[in-house]
């Protein structure tokens, strides 16, 4: 009996030490800087960069992790994770990762392909039918709108004048491949973020009761003929798509099948208010940073494809070495290496209107087409996104690099040159340094 109790009593206070230093993160291998080819001096460069932005207020604090060859060389936290309390930021801080959630949405949109239940030419009609007679927004000049109906009226609390415009039918149906690619027109400018309006979704709307109402918004231009950032309804479409083909709810989805075989624990579509590891959401204003506010869309109801997620960054670069490593990491397949080739591979040209020179675009990333003309110094073929409150990654298959930078405050200087500040520390050649002997 004693020895029952006893062993009882160890186990509780196992559970509790468990408890109190968070939970178990699995995360890949660390290894020297030089022993995967990167240089430990210069890497640096890198803090003395989140130290510079942190001072001048850029934001609260950082976390920056760089793996390379499948082992973590560099992973930094610095600055604080509320600034009123003035804690330490943690490496494990849980960030809103906002649009770094796409390429998670992204890669079971290629699960489903890879099962043959969704192709990139589907059209969304397919998988909801109140998709299937959709109109194409047609501005009107101010002059053609004064004589149509009168001088425009003001926008909402004296806002810019709302815009007229009238429609026209669809060339072809919007298909899954436009999602991808923000070549849609869903959402994704002045018209169709105007219209929008009149079906948005309330507090306890779920993307099957608000996707179907989405249908009758017109898009922006014809599928196709140009590109235009999609910032939520795009992807919030995609992530329906991944329910009706899977008969899994996005939310479920994702969790059994990237989260949980990737063990990214602390990522998920609920945002744990109260954990002390929650970083706090800044804004900047003439005034310095403020405290900011969570999306009325991260409510725990509503899981949006569009920027949902928290994360932290060793559990995003958990996701960004699997695609790195072709699909597969820990002995456990998510894709084949051709579907993440495809992932990466140019679907939305830099030559097609609205995208900038030398970044194209593939199925959920921005793929790097041509560094010169980016000005950086990323690899060619590297393939990543960011998101809307500061946090950043991306895919070097070429260098097999990673990197994460999570913040809670958008700045995109910093992003720009947090690439090359990991970039000019790569100096060895693409096979690790043996650590054993002769």
């Amino acid at each position: 009996m004693l020895k029952t109790a006893r062993a009882a009593f160890a186990a509780l206070l196992l559970a509790c030490a468990m408890v109190l230093a968070g939970p178990l993160t699995a995360a890949a291998p660390t290894g020297k800087p030089e022993d995967v080819g990167l240089s430990s001096e210069r890497l640096k460069r890198v803090a003395e960069l989140v130290q510079r932005h942190v001072t001048a207020g850029s934001f609260s604090g950082a976390v920056t992790l760089v793996a390379r060859h499948g082992r973590i060389a560099y992973h930094e936290a610095q600055g604080v994770m509320d600034l009123e309390t003035k804690k330490p930021m943690v490496k494990d801080g849980i960030f809103r990762i906002m649009s770094m959630t796409k390429p998670v949405i992204g890669v079971a949109i290629l699960m489903m392909m890879e099962e043959g239940k969704v192709r990139l030419q589907d059209p969304v009609s397919k998988f909801v039918p109140e998709w299937k007679d959709m109109t194409v927004a047609m501005p009107l000049p101010a002059a053609a709108g004064a004589r149509a109906g009168g001088p425009a009226p003001a926008g909402r609390a004296g806002g810019p004048p709302e815009p007229r415009y009238y429609t026209v039918p669809i060339e072809r149906e919007v298909q899954v491949r436009d999602l991808l690619t923000h070549t849609s027109g869903v959402v994704s400018g002045t018209v169709s973020n105007f219209a929008s309006r009149a079906v948005a979704a309330g507090p306890r709307d779920t993307l099957a009761d608000f996707i179907p109402r989405l249908g009758k918004v017109p898009v922006e231009f014809q599928p196709g003929t140009r590109w235009a950032y999609s910032a939520a309804a795009g992807f919030d479409v995609l992530s329906r798509i991944v329910e009706v083909a899977s008969g899994t709810p996005i939310d479920r989805f994702v969790k059994q099948r990237i989260f949980d075989p990737l063990e990214m624990k602390d990522t998920s579509y609920i945002v744990p208010t109260g954990n002390p590891r929650l970083v706090k959401l800044y804004t900047r204003s003439p005034e310095g940073l403020r405290p900011g506010n969570d999306p009325n869309f991260m409510n725990g109801v509503y899981f949006s494809g569009g920027g949902g997620l928290v994360s932290t960054a060793t559990d995003y670069a958990q996701f960004a070495l699997m695609l790195v490593n072709g699909g597969e990491l820990n002995g456990v397949r998510l894709l084949s290496p051709r579907l993440v080739e495809l992932m990466g591979s140019v679907f939305a040209p830099d030559t097609l209107p609205g995208r900038p020179k030398g970044e194209s675009y593939g199925l959920s990333v921005r793929v790097v087409n041509d560094p010169v003309a980016r000005n950086s110094f990323v690899s060619e073929g590297s393939f990543g996104w960011s998101g809307a409150f500061g946090t950043h990654f991306w895919v070097d298959r070429k260098e097999k690099l990673i990197a994460v930078a999570m913040t809670q405050t958008s700045n995109q200087e910093f992003l720009r040159d947090f690439e090359n500040m990991v970039m000019q520390a790569v100096v060895g050649g693409t096979a690790p340094r043996s650590t054993g002997t002769n």
